[in-house]
């Protein structure tokens, strides 16, 4: 009978470890970001390197203090791909890294097609917005917009363990 009770603790706790490690992962750490209207939406300028508003509107957004990568935002603009093209820098990330399900505007498959498909560009909005993590902004050709955090070469060598080299800045101290 013993041996019952402790494979029913030993099951039970197991479900419920397993409940909340998928509950944190996927709702627990996340907050909504609010909207601050000129800062919440920026993309660095060409000629000053100095990150910009750009005009938008129906500002989503989401973010967790415990990874610098979690923050996604979703947005509309009236701004033309080849406007945005003109006086922003463009960025190699084309790759959005994906949002949890519940967060229905942010479709990093949908994003990531879009850019693959030329329907879409991504603009370098913030470089170390954290250590080792620039802003990526992608618009899409409807005027659809999207922002996620993206680890730059320092917070590729910093986070996998690699010696992070002179041309990275100082990591910041708690």
């Amino acid at each position: 009978m013993a041996g019952k009770l402790l494979v029913i603790a030993l099951l039970l706790s197991t479900v419920v470890a397993g409940a909340a490690l998928y509950y944190l992962q996927i709702y627990g750490f996340y907050y909504t970001v609010e909207d601050q209207p000129g800062r919440a939406v920026q993309v660095m300028a060409q000629d000053t390197r100095e990150a910009q508003p750009i005009a938008y509107t129906d500002f989503q957004a989401i973010d967790a203090d415990s990874s610098p990568i979690r923050y996604r935002a979703c947005f509309s603009t009236d701004l033309s791909l080849d406007d945005l093209s003109a006086a922003y820098v463009e960025s190699d990330k084309t790759e959005p890294r994906v949002a949890p399900d519940w967060f229905d505007c942010f479709d990093a498959q949908a994003i990531g097609a879009a850019i693959g498909e030329g329907r879409a560009r991504t603009y370098l909005a913030a470089k170390n917005i954290h250590f080792g993590v620039d802003r990526i902004v992608a618009v899409t050709d409807d005027g659809k917009g999207y922002v996620w955090h993206e680890f730059n070469d320092c917070g590729e060598k910093a986070y996998d363990g690699t010696v992070v080299g002179e041309t990275c800045p100082e990591r910041p101290t708690n």
